[in-house]
């Protein structure tokens, strides 16, 4: 068994506050740190289900300076969550203005229920119904 374990993915995101609030309270994840680099202008904060000792986690940088949102680019694919309830879970997103570009269904060519939604950046997150 490999001692490599996968720490976390790092997106740069335009306003945190409405980051925080998406990864937190509507997709249940919890503020494991955050730590503000006066010095850098810069703020990161590390969001997850788990503690990052045991779990890959979600580290969201903030440029203080950044007027523009960032470009996404051609090469970022998605992020991927499990979920009980696909249906009620992107009901309530929408409830709340989520974006929700691929909305439940099974996937081409297979039977998993999946969805994608979008964060107020614009990162594609998929949800996969894990019953």
């Amino acid at each position: 068994m490999s001692e490599f374990r996968l720490l976390h993915t790092m997106l740069r995101v335009l306003d945190l506050e409405k980051s925080l609030d998406f990864y937190t309270r509507l997709l249940g994840m919890k503020l494991l740190r955050r730590n503000d680099y006066e010095g850098g202008r810069f703020t990161l904060a590390f969001v997850g289900y788990g503690e990052e000792s045991d779990t890959a986690v979600l580290e969201l940088t903030h440029n203080w300076d950044q007027k523009e949102p960032y470009e996404i680019g051609t090469a970022y694919g998605h992020i991927a969550l499990g979920v009980p309830d696909i249906y009620g879970t992107c009901e309530k997103l929408a409830s709340e203005g989520v974006k929700i570009p691929r909305p439940p269904g099974p996937m081409k060519h297979g039977t998993t229920v999946i969805a994608f939604i979008e964060d107020p950046d614009g990162y594609k997150v998929e949800l996969i119904e894990r019953k």
